[in-house]
């Protein structure tokens, strides 16, 4: 499984299952049998994101899914009230900071397109969500695995 996790139940935001990330000893502890820590929703939500230089640019105020209950992206909000769309693959988790770190400079960040509650984007089209893992210097899973095969059948 990728690091996009399943949820055990979509409309209620049950446990989130995540691969990457800090985690503490006693969250290492609760991990499920295939040894992923989880993580709660309301353990996230509300997370201060920093990115590089430890600089807080918001918190998490959402989270996205695809149609098969993935966990697909985080939704930050920053002091104007604007959003970001920041992909699940891009964050690392410090439950005990309550922080969600992401791997971008701010020179960079402040290129990422943001919108307001008003103007959700569609997170579900291919265009939009090439363009957001570009901007977090990664490849959307389905991508990821289709080049994947590609070198495989080379």
């Amino acid at each position: 499984m990728n690091r996009r996790q399943m949820l055990g139940n979509t409309a209620a935001y049950a446990t989130l299952l995540a691969t990457s990330g800090y985690v503490s000893a006693q969250e290492k502890t609760n991990k499920p049998a295939d040894n992923r820590p989880h993580y709660r929703a309301k353990e996230i939500i509300g997370a201060q994101v920093q990115i590089e230089g430890d600089q807080s640019v918001g918190t998490i105020d959402d989270i996205v899914l695809d149609s098969d209950g993935n966990v697909d992206y985080l939704i930050a909000v920053n002091e104007d009230n604007k959003y970001v769309t920041i992909p699940w693959d891009a964050a690392q988790f410090n439950l005990q900071e309550k922080t969600a770190r992401v791997n971008i400079t701010q020179e960079k960040f402040t290129k990422v397109p943001v919108y307001t509650n008003q103007q959700y984007p569609n997170f579900a089209t291919p265009a939009y969500r090439t363009q957001t893992y570009q901007y977090f210097g990664l490849t959307p899973g389905q991508e990821r695995r289709m080049i994947r095969r590609a070198a495989r059948n080379r």
